[in-house]
Order: C-alpha cells, then structure tokens, then sequence
C-alpha cells in the first residue's frame, strides 16, 4: 500500500506576472515582473552583473569583491577587506563602464556602494 505524501500547499494566490489565467507564465516573464516590482532592474541585467560579474572586473577583483544587490541606479558591492574599498573607488569608472558595455547604457547601474563583509 501506498504511503500519503506531505500535505500539498495550496497554490498562492496572486502571480507575480499579473497573469490572472491557469495559464503557465514563462520563467522568465516572472522574473521580470519580480525584478521591476522591487527595483532591482530587469531580470536580463541582474543576470549579467551576477552572472558575468568576473568576466566584467576581472579575475583579480572578483576574488576580493562581490555584487551583493543592485537597487534603482545602484549597484552594492561587498569587498573582503577594509583595503578594497579604496581600490574600489579608485576603479569605479573603470566598472560602471564595463557595465554600461555589459549591460546597455540604460540598464547599467549609475554608481557602485561599497561594503566591507567579514
């Protein structure tokens, strides 16, 4: 005989696309509602900037700082050490360049804010 399975959830009640139908919605039109709905840009940068962060500062500052979240124009990085948010601030045009050609001039975040992880 059969063992019951875990209860099933019921299905949540709004979608994030809008899409009221019992139709499935594309992952990738999801995304993009959820990333407009808080800010964070479209779903095709937070993919280029998360996704391709080393190919975009190299591999050398890619080992010491990190993209955390990306908010309106803003892009937040995290660094390992006190020292690389110097070094941060002095690459920074060289980075929002890189972006702005990775990610299209209107998608590209304006401006890069530092944060030291430990």
């Amino acid at each position: 005989m059969r063992q019951p399975g875990p209860p099933r959830r019921p299905a949540a009640s709004g979608r994030i696309s809008g899409n009221e139908s019992s139709e499935p919605v594309p992952l990738s039109e999801s995304l993009e509602a959820l990333s407009a709905r808080i800010g964070a840009g479209s779903a095709g940068t937070l993919a280029v900037v998360f996704g391709q962060w080393e190919a975009i500062v190299g591999p050398a500052v890619a080992a010491h700082v990190r993209p955390l979240r990306l908010e309106s124009a803003a892009l937040f990085v995290g660094v390992d050490h006190p020292a690389w948010v110097t070094q941060v601030k002095h690459l920074t045009p060289q980075i929002l360049e890189r972006l702005r050609e990775a990610c299209g001039e209107a998608e590209a975040p304006e401006r890069l804010e530092v944060r030291v992880e430990r």
